[in-house]
């Protein structure tokens, strides 16, 4: 039986699942609701989240080339912050998955009660995990093939929509809330509840990020991670421009932005506007392959968490073990299994949504630890290596003062969390975590010693 993880990711695996991280559910569900809260704003929002984020995930990129033993960033933490700090991302990261990716499972069952109403919620939700399980069973190189076309799909849902706008912008569409101009974007105000729904944008921008990091999870499956990750990070620009700032320019260009409903994607508004009749279910359907693609890298990110943290002895050894095809299928089997307990949920309360509408709020809690714990790492590691940080070839330029303001802006939305009745809830969850994940820790060294205690007295 193999013991390692084998590189079956390619170059065009990596970049669409680059640009995949960065496109989820929040861009097509939720920005309606962030631009009936910060109009026109929100635009300079994504740009300000999105030019951070670009720092970060150079810093990242910049760690996990530094040492291409990394496997993933629980390595990175280790190596850097100590193993109380690698213990801490990984089983968090591993618990934001299992949070968001039950989440997204519900919303699954939603969306395809859409076509089939007969079909119960629970059953759709099974279905999806057993699927999704049997898929990644296959190694790496599946897993990579269905997330290049999930982030395909949205990708050219996102293009068309782009394109068609713009057609229909500089022809003078006249729509029945009036003509598509670009004048929209400022006539009704740029900021029209004031500096604090600018603020309180950034909350809810920054969920629609959720899983830009994943390339700090694929690094020990990438067949060119020299090559591969710089291209992909560099390309974070272009993606926030393209299908963040762009989409949303010709959204609130197409109707003015207070026309634009909270309750629904802006996405099917404007394709209805443009007179495509099935707008709802083509939106669905991108819905659905985004909460898919979701809850597909939460399974692979999760079983190879655990296998990490096995591997540095922080996790049962057997989660350690992988299959011919260098899958961990044990830790993959016992993370889908937790994600069974969504179907359990959905049985047990077929209104289950408003309780995974809180689930998703502390996944969100749990990533910005994931985030500052890996700029952390970074600006240690810049501190440290001042010297031999000039022979890098790919670095985040100003080193460990660009990590530091990437930190502050982390803290800085960790803030406004607790201004937001929504989400104060789950960052009053926060400190029960850090003291759960203390106690765990405390008990795996403690076995460890005992370990080593009992090897010294066995007889060689």
């Amino acid at each position: 039986m193999a013991n390692d993880l084998q590189r079956g990711l390619s170059n065009r695996h990596i970049q669409l699942i680059a640009i995949g991280g960065a496109i989820g559910t929040g861009l097509f569900l939720g920005s309606g609701q962030t631009i009936a809260l910060t109009g026109p704003s929100i635009i300079i929002t994504y740009l300000i989240i999105g030019a951070i984020l670009f720092l970060f995930m150079r810093g990242l990129g910049e760690l996990l080339l530094s040492n291409t033993k990394y496997k993933s960033f629980v390595d990175i933490a280790n190596d850097n912050l100590g193993n109380y700090a690698g213990f801490l991302i990984g089983w968090t990261y591993w618990m934001s998955w299992i949070t968001s990716a039950m989440s997204d499972l519900t919303a699954m069952g939603t969306y395809v009660s859409y076509w089939f109403p007969q079909i119960p919620n629970w059953l759709t939700v099974l279905l999806i995990v057993l699927i999704l399980m049997i898929f990644n069973m296959f190694g790496a190189s599946l897993f990579g093939e269905i997330e290049f076309w999930f982030s395909m799909i949205k990708v050219i849902t996102i293009i068309a929509l782009i394109v068609v706008g713009l057609i229909f912008i500089f022809m003078g569409f006249q729509g029945s809330h009036g003509k598509a101009t670009f004048t929209n974007l400022w006539s009704n105000g740029v900021f029209p509840n004031g500096m604090t729904g600018f603020l309180m944008s950034f909350q809810m921008a920054v969920y629609s990020f959720i899983g830009i990091e994943l390339i700090g999870v694929t690094a020990g499956e990438t067949k060119d991670p020299e090559k591969s990750i710089p291209k992909a990070i560099n390309s974070v620009p272009i993606r926030i421009l393209l299908f963040y700032v762009g989409s949303l320019v010709v959204i609130m260009s197409m109707t003015p932005w207070d026309k634009i409903s909270s309750d629904s994607s802006p996405y099917v508004q404007v394709f209805s506007l443009i007179g495509i009749p099935f707008a709802a279910g083509v939106i669905n359907f991108v819905v659905l392959t985004a909460a898919a693609s979701a809850t597909n890298s939460g399974i692979f990110s999760d079983s190879r968490m655990l296998y990490g943290l096995a591997k540095d002895k922080q996790a049962p050894p057997v989660m350690g073990k992988t299959n011919k095809k260098g899958v961990p299928h044990i830790a993959m089997f016992i993370s889908t299994s937790i994600l069974i307990v969504a179907a359990l949920l959905n049985f047990i309360f077929p209104n289950a949504m408003a309780v995974f509408v809180f689930i998703t709020t502390l996944s969100t809690v749990l990533y910005l630890l994931v985030w500052v714990l890996i700029i952390l790492s970074y600006i240690k590691y810049a501190f440290k290596n001042k010297k031999k940080r000039k022979q890098n070839t790919f670095k985040l330029k100003g080193g460990y003062i660009s990590g530091i303001v990437v930190l502050l802006f982390f803290l800085f939305i960790f803030v406004l969390l607790c201004f937001s009745e929504e989400t104060r809830g789950a960052v009053m969850f926060f400190p029960l975590w850090l003291i759960a994940t203390g106690l765990m820790y405390w008990r795996y060294v403690h076995m460890t010693k005992e370990d080593r205690a009992k090897a010294k007295e066995e007889p060689q």
